[in-house]
């Protein structure tokens, strides 16, 4: 999902995301151990998404800081 479409959620929605990948990626990495990996970029693909999400919930955090100040 791109930042552009992944900005349009709330904090809520986000922080529910990064619990589903996180959840995908051990399911991922699991399979990837025991040799039953079929799509592995899909990997790379969560970790990305996830660091978008985590680098949004980044900004909106600082944002309210600065408004705060």
């Amino acid at each position: 999902m791109k930042a552009s479409e992944l900005r349009q959620f709330d904090n809520g929605r986000l922080t529910e995301r990064l619990r589903e990948i996180d959840q995908e990626l051990f399911n991922l990495r699991f399979h990837q151990k025991t040799g039953r990996l079929t799509n592995p970029a899909r990997i790379g693909e969560l970790k990305k998404e996830y660091a978008r999400i985590k680098t949004i919930l980044r900004e909106r955090e600082l944002a309210e800081m600065e408004r705060g100040s």
